[in-house]
């Protein structure tokens, strides 16, 4: 394999290429139509986008980012208040917490799906509220982040949410038509919030986010929040913010909306190829669990290994890109080491996880045998080691 062409872990061009006059032509009539910010892109693209989650209402941010601390503000959470969302994930959604001036209290995961250990968050919600820390008061919501494509645990989630009256904020930033027993992920929690940064299952040419809810009032306030607080224009009826998907970047979109499912069908088959190839080598790796009633979309596809460094460097050296996201969980990085607030039972599986993941290239444009490529190459890194004893 030494020598081959190089297999990246994803390729947004690929995507854009495999759609190329379509967008074009969206792009070409957003420039002659002249009106590139809250136009008509934006306003179907929410309608359409929200159809496809299968909720009420969809509103278009400038990012992920942006849209996880709007929905936090919608639901009224500000300094004093705490949220519970898990230390193995993007940064993004800890300092989105930050930027609405809550406290982050960060609990472990499971093992197996990589998303919030239900037990671990109603024991932190018990232990938090009965001695919250000086001046942060009461746990207000969670954000359960459905990672690398796999849906958080949301029927327990939202039973424990119900019980202590907290709000549920997705965080679906992985996770674009991944369903829980046919209910889109987006359509169970309170709000929900999508990135559509280039990589995405459903990913722009640029950055751009979106909130989605079923409830009105939540979604209206959203809508006064994303332009300065206007009602009527240059009229602030609360403060607001500015966080505006752009007339580009949803005529982008909803060309890509259309393809989808499609494309994570294509994203489901790579994990099953990958799944076939790699079982040779399960006393050495752990591949993706999929929970029974799931439909996992694979944004990533992550296996476990002792010997990740070794089986990484190995991977390089045949010309394949094996990221890991995320080498470091939120608490221990520089920002948040030591001032970060840890929930009941500690982070010991989010730490194993972290020394263990590695991430195999996965998007719908790459084929049979680059995925066959990789899978044969990781065979002959388990068999060298094997016999290396």
């Amino acid at each position: 394999m030494s020598g081959s062409s190089f297999i990246a872990a994803k390729d947004p061009r690929a995507n854009y290429l495999a759609h190329k006059s379509e967008i074009d032509r969206a792009i070409r009539n957003v420039l002659e139509n002249g009106r590139y910010i809250l136009g008509e892109e934006v306003t179907l693209f929410e309608r359409e986008f929200a159809g496809y989650v299968g909720v009420r209402f969809g509103l278009g941010v400038a990012s992920g980012t942006d849209a996880l601390h709007l929905a936090l503000r919608v639901c009224g959470i500000g300094p004093g208040d705490a949220v519970i969302t898990a230390s193995h994930t993007a940064v993004a959604t800890v300092a989105a917490i930050e930027l609405a001036g809550a406290a982050a209290v960060l609990v472990d995961i499971d093992p197996e799906t990589f998303t919030i250990d239900p037990n671990r968050l109603k024991e932190t919600i018990e232990q938090y509220n009965d001695k919250p820390r000086a001046g942060e008061g009461h746990v207000k919501a969670v954000i359960p982040v459905h990672l690398y494509g796999q849906p958080a645990d949301m029927p327990a989630i939202m039973d424990i949410a119900k019980s202590y009256g907290l709000y549920v904020i997705e965080d679906c930033a992985q996770s674009h038509g991944a369903a829980i027993h046919g209910r889109k992920t987006g359509a169970w929690g309170h709000i929900s919030c999508f990135s559509f940064y280039p990589t995405k299952n459903l990913g722009a040419m640029g950055d751009g986010g979106a909130v989605a809810t079923d409830n009105p009032e939540l979604a209206k306030k959203a809508r006064l929040l994303r332009e300065y607080g206007w009602k009527d224009r240059y009229k602030s009826e609360i403060p607001g913010m500015n966080t505006r998907l752009d007339e580009l970047q949803a005529a982008i979109l909803r060309v890509k909306l259309r393809y989808l499912d499609g494309e994570n069908d294509r994203r489901r088959d790579i994990a099953r190829i990958y799944n076939s190839l790699l079982s040779e080598a399960s006393a050495a790796l752990t591949l993706p669990h999929e929970r029974e009633g799931i439909s996992h979309v694979y944004h990533q596809y992550v296996i476990r290994c002792a010997q990740r460094e070794h089986l990484q460097r190995f991977l390089q050296e045949h010309s394949i890109d094996a990221p890991i996201l995320y080498p470091v969980p939120v608490h221990l990085q520089p920002a948040y080491k030591e001032r970060i607030i840890i929930g009941a039972g500690g982070l010991r599986q989010t730490e194993r996880i972290c020394r263990e993941i590695l991430s195999l290239p996965i998007y719908p444009e790459l084929t049979d045998d680059n995925v066959r490529m990789v899978g044969e190459s990781i065979i002959k890194w388990h068999r060298t080691k094997q016999r290396a004893g």
